[in-house]
């Protein structure tokens, strides 16, 4: 007989304990008619816990199990997100140079996976990520990171602009990568604390960031070919970053 997959928790009440214990929840399916108090206690936990909901028919959620789902399934997730402000309060409690990275419409996981590799040899405390709009960290994710993405701290907010003042509260800079910046990026001074934004492949950074960024580079390239894939973008960008902080710790 079919049953749940071992990531599925399924029915009204599972689910509402799930969010409640603080299992890390990737995302919830809810019925699109489904309603009552425990439907509004569960958009209210989604809500506060930045945890996406996705509407569907019934039958989206009858060809996930054949347990009474009661019109909600959640998918476990297989990281356990941090609390932003405490990531940064943390940083600087121990005096530590901050170097952020924010995944902004990035929906491969296998570039999701290979990113947060290069994040972890070079440095990166955490990855900013929308609770919309990204791949899902999922066990796939998980996989093709090699298991960086359970070294490395993930933040999953509600607004990456909003997430930008925090950011600035925090002393920390915010750099974009986009084609037609006016710097180059070994132009940058990333020895400070800061972070970088990484865009969707095709639409880049959302106008509205990069508005709010402190500044924007271009990787130099040899040729006239499009650009480099977003992953192999960031190492070039996380290895700078890495090679600036050496050199200027030993000065």
């Amino acid at each position: 007989m079919f049953q749940s997959k071992k990531n599925i928790i399924a029915g009204r009440n599972p689910v509402t304990e799930a969010l409640k214990s603080g299992q890390s929840v990737d995302k919830i399916l809810l019925f699109k008619n489904a309603g009552g108090d425990v439907i509004y206690e569960i958009r209210q936990l989604a809500k506060q816990l930045n945890v996406p909901i996705q509407y569907v028919p019934n039958e989206k959620l009858n060809s996930l199990t054949n347990i009474n789902h009661q019109g909600v399934v959640a998918f476990k997730s297989s990281i356990v997100y941090q609390d932003l402000q405490q990531v940064i309060d943390w940083i600087n409690s121990k005096a530590e140079n901050a170097l952020f990275l924010m995944l902004d419409g990035i929906t491969d996981v296998r570039n999701i996976g290979a990113i947060a590799r290069s994040a972890v040899c070079c440095g990166v405390q955490t990855i900013i990520i929308s609770d919309k709009g990204i791949g899902a960290l999922n066990e796939d994710a998980v996989k093709s990171s090699a298991g960086a993405l359970e070294q490395i701290q993930i933040c999953r907010v509600n607004s990456l602009l909003k997430t930008l003042d925090t950011l600035h509260l925090g002393g920390i800079k915010v750099f974009t990568s986009e084609i037609k910046a006016g710097k180059k990026l070994f132009e940058i001074d990333l020895t400070e604390p800061c972070c970088i934004i990484m865009g969707n492949e095709e639409k880049g950074i959302q106008p509205y960031m990069s508005k709010a960024a402190d500044d924007h580079f271009f990787i130099p390239m040899v040729g006239n070919f499009d650009s480099f894939n977003v992953s192999v973008a960031t190492g070039i960008i996380l290895y700078e970053a890495m090679k600036q902080r050496m050199m200027n710790d030993t000065h």
